[in-house]
Order: structure tokens, then C-alpha cells, then sequence
């Protein structure tokens, strides 16, 4: 593969994963605010937990950033994914902070039930 395709693919994966890990983080806060206790919660909780151990044993970064940095000398913060520079810049405040709320309401009603 050309170094051009690879990084493509690279940043396609990438933004692709985090599609799934962002619709995750909004289901959980949605789930927090609605009292709704399903599969699709625990299996979002789930994810986010083991994003949270990929990043934390990753020095916070995804272990798909070091593979494109070998395709681009590029450095934006969006050089490895598909979303606007304001978004991968702060990506991880505002859906920690959103994951963070959504799952203290998910305790705080598993609690009170």
C-alpha cells in the first residue's frame, strides 16, 4: 500500500472507532437522564471502559496516532482522524466530561431505584 492509501485507511479506522466510541458516550449520558437500563448501556460502558485502559496504558493517546505519524510529517491535531481541528483538539474534555456526567447519573439512578 502507498504511503497515501495507508494513511487514509489509517485515518478512516480511526475516525470509524471513534463513531462508535462517541455514539457509546451519548448513549450513556441519554441512558443517565432516562432511567434506561439496557444491553446496549452496559455494552457502552463496556467500550468506554476499555478505552479508557487502551489510553491510560497508551499515555493517553490511541495507538493508531504513532502508526500514521510513520505516513505524514503533519501534526494537526485531526493529521490521524477525520473530524474538525476544534473536535480532535478537545475530543477527549468534551466526551470525558460527557461520559464522566452520563455515568454518575447512570450510579446515582442504579442507586435510588
Amino acid at each position: 500500500m502507498k504511503t497515501e492509501q495507508s494513511l487514509t485507511f489509517i485515518k478512516s479506522l480511526h475516525t470509524i472507532i471513534w463513531l462508535i466510541m462517541a455514539v457509546a458516550t451519548i448513549y450513556i449520558l441519554y441512558a443517565g437522564l432516562t432511567k434506561t437500563f439496557n444491553i446496549w448501556l452496559w455494552i457502552s460502558i463496556g467500550l468506554l471502559v476499555m478505552e479508557s485502559i487502551v489510553l491510560l496504558i497508551n499515555r493517553w493517546t490511541c495507538p493508531l496516532t504513532p502508526v500514521a505519524m510513520k505516513y505524514t510529517t503533519d501534526r494537526q491535531d485531526n493529521f490521524d482522524i477525520y473530524l474538525p481541528l476544534i473536535m480532535a483538539k478537545y475530543n477527549k474534555i468534551i466526551f470525558g466530561t460527557i461520559f464522566a456526567i452520563g455515568l454518575l447519573l447512570v450510579i446515582f439512578n442504579t442507586l435510588t431505584r
